[in-house]
C-alpha cells in the first residue's frame, strides 16, 4: 500500500509541474524514431521540496533513497507507456531508464558535503551538496548507458526478448554494466550481450577543491594548519562539458567509492550550479566617512588611500606609487563570469626583492582568487594521464587558471626558464593558453587541442641588484629609459605597467623602511601607525569587493581624451623604420587604468581627472621601456609630495591640475583629429 501511495504521488508531481507531458514528448520521438532500443532513457526534473509537500515518503525516498525512488518513477513510466500506447516497441519495464534530475537540496547542514572534513560519508547512497572550484578535467570519452543480455542457451525462453537489461547506477563502475559472467535466472547458463543494442554516453572526469583550500596557494599562514584534497566528481551526458577549469560550482550528486589501482571517494554528478558571489552591501565607516571629506577632490581618496594601504608591510608614505598601482589593479578582478577580463598586469623593478614579495603577498590575499604560483609548480595547464583508467586525459589547471577573475603572482621573472616566458608572453598578449593533446601518446586515434581564456592579472618582479644584472650593465642612450636588456623586449612591452621601485629615490625613504623593519622584527603582530588601527586589513577587503563591482562609464570628454592622448602618444613613438613602439593594446590598458581610478573613487562614472592618472602612469612606463619623449613626466608625477597633512594633499591637487592642462596641450598639439573641450565649452 505505501508504494502504491507513492507511485499515486509520483504521477500526480509528474502531472503538476509539467513532466508529464515532457514524458509523452520524450515517448513520441522515440516512437517515431525508425531505430530500434533497448532502453529509454528520460530525465525527469524534480523540485524536492514540491515533491515533500505532495507526499512526505516519497520526497524522503528522493533525498535519501535515490535509487529507489527512480524505480517508483519507472513504474509509473512503464505502466502511463503501456495505458497510453506511447512507445509500441516496447516490452519490459527494465527498458525504461529513469534519471531524476534534483534542482536543489534543503538549506540544512546534513546535505551538505565539506571537502576539508574527515571522514567524507559514501557509503549512504543518498544525495549531498558541496562546493567547490575545478582544478582539473578530462576530456570527453564514452561509457556504457545501458545494455541487453540474452541467455545463451537457445532453447531458453530468455533466450529471446527484453528481460535482461543493464543500466549504469551510480557508482558503479564500467564492468559492473558489461561483463562476461553474469548467469541466467531461469536455466544458470552465461549470458551474451546483444552489441548491436548497446548505448553509449558522454563521460568527464572532473576534481574540485573546497574554496577555502585556496588558502594553500595564496603564500599566506596564520599558523594554522589545515588539510584538504581534491574530490573527483563524475559528470556524464547532459552534464559533460557544463563545467570549467577555475570556476566555482555547487553539485549536487551521491558519494561513492570507486575501487581503482588507488581506491578514492568520488561524485557521481546529478545538478551542476555555477555560484556567483554576492556583492558586498557597502564599505567601511571609516572609509565612507574619508570618501566624504575627500569629495571636493578626484584624486585625494585614491592618494590617501595608496598612503595607508598594507601598512603592515610598508611605512605609510612609502612605495604610493606601486601601492595605488596594485589597489587599481585588485579593483579590476572580478567575482563575475565574464568572457573578458580587464586585466591590469603589473611589472616591478626593484632592488628590494625581498619587501616587493612582501608588498605583493599581502596585496593578493585581499580577493577572494589572489594565488602565489610556487616555481615548482605550473603557472598554465599541463597533462597527465587519468588515474581512473578510463583512457582520457587529465588537464590540470595551473596557477593562471585557478587564478581566474583575480591575480595570478609569479614572483621573480629570472626563477622561471627561457621556454616559460615565451608561453608568459604569448598569453599576455592572446589572454588565452592552448593545450596540444598528442592522440599517439594517451591512446587516442588524432591529436587534439583546447584553447582556455586565461582571465586573471600578472603581478612579477625583476631584482636590478642581480649578479647577472650588474655583470651585463648597459649605458642606457635615452633619458629615463631602464635597462631591461635580461628581460626579452617583447615580455617587457606584454605587461600592461612597468614600475620602478627604488627605495633610495626621493620617493621611496630608506630610514622609515628600516625602522619599520626592525619594529616587526621585535614586536611581529605589532601596529605601529594609525592608519593600521583605523583602516584595518578587513575594512580595505570589504573597499575593494565593493569597488571592483561598480559598473562603469565614460564620460565624453573623458573618452577624447583617451583617445587623444594615445593619438598623440603613438604619433610621437612612431619611426621611420620599426612603426609605432605602442602595441595594439595600448589603448585598452589606458581604457583599464582609467576604469580602475574611477572604481577605486566608488564612481560609476570615468572623468577626465581619471584619464591623466591613467595617462601619467602609462606615460611613466612608457618612459621606463623607450625613454622620454616631448610629453615629459616625471618618475613621481603622480605623488609629487609626501603626502603629511591637508596642505600637501592641496599641493598635489594643484600639481595635478598643471599635468592635466599640459595633457590637454600635448594632445591638441600632437593629436591630429582631436578636440579637447573645457569644461565651460
Amino acid at each position: 500500500m505505501s508504494n502504491l501511495k507513492m507511485k499515486e504521488a509520483a504521477l500526480i508531481y509528474l502531472d503538476r509541474s509539467g513532466g508529464l507531458q515532457k514524458f509523452i514528448d520524450d515517448c513520441k520521438y522515440y516512437n517515431d524514431s525508425k531505430q530500434s532500443y533497448a532502453v529509454y532513457r528520460f530525465k525527469i526534473l524534480i523540485n524536492p521540496s514540491d515533491v515533500v509537500e505532495l507526499d512526505a515518503e516519497l520526497g524522503n525516498h528522493i533525498l535519501h533513497q535515490p535509487l529507489k525512488a527512480a524505480e517508483v518513477f519507472q513504474s509509473v513510466c512503464f505502466i502511463a507507456v503501456k495505458t497510453l500506447s506511447l512507445i509500441g516497441q516496447l516490452q519490459t519495464e527494465t527498458q525504461i531508464n529513469i534519471v531524476l534530475k534534483l534542482t536543489h537540496l534543503p538549506p540544512l547542514p546534513s546535505y551538505g558535503l565539506d571537502l576539508c572534513e574527515f571522514p567524507l560519508d559514501y557509503t549512504s547512497q543518498r544525495f549531498y551538496m558541496m562546493q567547490g572550484i575545478v582544478i582539473a578535467m578530462t576530456t570527453v570519452t564514452k561509457y556504457t548507458q545501458g545494455a541487453r543480455f540474452l541467455c545463451s542457451d537457445e532453447a531458453c525462453p530468455l533466450s529471446k526478448g527484453f528481460q535482461y537489461i543493464r543500466v549504469h547506477v551510480p557508482g558503479a563502475t564500467e564492468s559492473a554494466t558489461i561483463r562476461n559472467d553474469f548467469l541466467c535466472n531461469l536455466c544458470a547458463s552465461s549470458l551474451q550481450e546483444d552489441r548491436k543494442f548497446r548505448v553509449l554516453g558522454d563521460k568527464q572526469i572532473v576534481e574540485i577543491i573546497a574554496t577555502k583550500a585556496l588558502r594553500a596557494f595564496q603564500g599566506y599562514s596564520n599558523n594554522q594548519p589545515f588539510r584538504f584534497q581534491s574530490l573527483t566528481i563524475f559528470l556524464r551526458d547532459e552534464s559533460v562539458n557544463k563545467m570549467n577549469i577555475g570556476n566555482e560550482y555547487k553539485i549536487i550528486g551521491i558519494p561513492t567509492c570507486v575501487k581503482t589501482s588507488q581506491p578514492a571517494v568520488c561524485i557521481e554528478a546529478n545538478s551542476i550550479i555555477f555560484c556567483n558571489s554576492k556583492v558586498p552591501s557597502g564599505i567601511s565607516d571609516n572609509f565612507r566617512c574619508l570618501l566624504s571629506l575627500t569629495s571636493s577632490s578626484c584624486w585625494k581618496f585614491t592618494a590617501i588611500l595608496a598612503n595607508i594601504f598594507a601598512s603592515q608591510i610598508t611605512p605609510p608614505g612609502t612605495y604610493n606609487l606601486l601601492k595605488l598601482c596594485l589597489l587599481m589593479s585588485l579593483v579590476q578582478t572580478t567575482d563575475r563570469n565574464k568572457e573578458l577580463e580587464d586585466c591590469l598586469d603589473i611589472l616591478i623593478i626593484t632592488s628590494d626583492t625581498l619587501l616587493i614579495d612582501r608588498l605583493l603577498n599581502f596585496s593578493i590575499n585581499l580577493v577572494p582568487r589572489g594565488i602565489r604560483h610556487l616555481v615548482s609548480t605550473e603557472i598554465f595547464p599541463t597533462l597527465s594521464r587519468n588515474k581512473y583508467g578510463t583512457g582520457a586525459v587529465s588537464i590540470q589547471a595551473g596557477s593562471a587558471l585557478l587564478a581566474k577573475g583575480g591575480i595570478c603572482f609569479i614572483g621573480d621573472l629570472a626563477s622561471h626558464k627561457k621556454d616559460k616566458l615565451e608561453q608568459l608572453q604569448t598569453v599576455l598578449e592572446s589572454r588565452s593558453i592552448t593545450v596540444y593533446i598528442p592522440g599517439k601518446k594517451f591512446g587516442e586515434d588524432i591529436d587534439q587541442q583546447m584553447t582556455f581564456p586565461v582571465q586573471c592579472s600578472f603581478w612579477s618582479f625583476v631584482d636590478m641588484d642581480s649578479s647577472s644584472r650588474r655583470n651585463a650593465q648597459k649605458i642606457n642612450t635615452l633619458i629615463g629609459q631602464m635597462d631591461c636588456s635580461l628581460i626579452p623586449a617583447n615580455l617587457v612591452e606584454a605587461f600592461g605597467l612597468l614600475i620602478n621601485c627604488n627605495e633610495s629615490s626621493p620617493c621611496h625613504p630608506f630610514l622609515p623602511t628600516v625602522q619599520h623593519t626592525l619594529n616587526k622584527a621585535i614586536n611581529p603582530e605589532g601596529l605601529f601607525y594609525a592608519a593600521s588601527r583605523q583602516f584595518t586589513t578587513e575594512d580595505f577587503e570589504k573597499l575593494l569587493a565593493f569597488a571592483k563591482n561598480l559598473n562603469v562609464e565614460f564620460s565624453l570628454e573623458a573618452e577624447r581624451m583617451t583617445h587623444g592622448y594615445y593619438l598623440a602618444s603613438r604619433r610621437i613613438r612612431t619611426g621611420s623604420v620599426c612603426g609605432s613602439k605602442l602595441s595594439a593594446s595600448a589603448l585598452k590598458y589606458l581604457v583599464f587604468l582609467s576604469e580602475a581610478h574611477a572604481r577605486l573613487n566608488l564612481r560609476n562614472k570615468v572623468l577626465k581627472e581619471d584619464v591623466l592618472i591613467a595617462a601619467l602612469l602609462f606615460e611613466t612606463s612608457l618612459t621606463l621601456k623607450y625613454g622620454a619623449t616631448v610629453f615629459c613626466v616625471a618618475p613621481n608625477a603622480v605623488f609629487p609630495f609626501e603626502l603629511y597633512n591637508e596642505e600637501y594633499l592641496e599641493q598635489r591637487d594643484l600639481y595635478l591640475t598643471q599635468c592635466q592642462q599640459q595633457l590637454e596641450q600635448f594632445i591638441a598639439t600632437y593629436g591630429p583629429g582631436t578636440t579637447i573641450f573645457s569644461s565651460d565649452e
